[in-house]
């Protein structure tokens, strides 16, 4: 198989990885700073937490256009029609969660009448005042849309291991910078 041709464009790798890799850093810090009794510490932990949460929804919206005006390549030859359709649904969950995860965060700091300033400088707007019963809902939602991804994304890493390992089809080395 040729994979320079059936590869991911650049962006969209780049995109991914970006994501990825922002995401890898958000769900630790957040479990971390959920546990912490309340101090300066664990403030700006969650500040951090908020930034980088608004950086991946940034990213997200970014490589949905991108993904939305430039398709995917086509899959792998001798790749079942099931996995093809299996990994095409993953992908639209995964879409989703990288959008509506950083969302329900946001909005979880709304109803809990905390502003969310992007990087110390960006106020972002409060859309609706303090809510309790809201409140509940977002977390509740945040922790569960949490949970949901880290089962999609770990069932995504070994798919892609599969892919590479066991059917050596070149389907992983085509979301890979360094693997030509």
């Amino acid at each position: 198989m040729n994979t320079a041709t059936q590869r991911y464009s650049g962006p969209a790798i780049a995109a991914h990885w970006i994501i990825a890799l922002l995401i890898l850093a958000a769900w630790p810090l957040g479990a971390y700073m959920h546990e912490l009794p309340l101090s300066p510490t664990k403030l700006k932990l969650y500040s951090y937490h908020k930034w980088i949460g608004i950086t991946v929804l940034i990213f997200a919206v970014l490589r949905v256009v991108w993904r939305l005006t430039h398709p995917a390549p086509a899959p792998v030859k001798g790749m079942p029609a099931w996995q093809h359709k299996a990994a095409e649904a993953a992908h639209v969950v995964l879409y989703l969660l990288i959008l509506a995860v950083p969302l329900t965060g946001y909005l979880l700091s709304v109803a809990a009448g905390i502003k969310v300033v992007y990087l110390g400088v960006w106020e972002l707007p409060m859309p609706f005042e303090k809510s309790d019963a809201l409140k509940e809902i977002f977390e509740a939602t945040h922790e569960w849309l949490n949970w949901t991804m880290a089962a999609i994304v770990a069932v995504h890493i070994l798919a892609a291991l599969k892919h590479h390992v066991v059917d050596r089809d070149g389907t992983l080395r085509r979301m890979l910078p360094s693997l030509r």
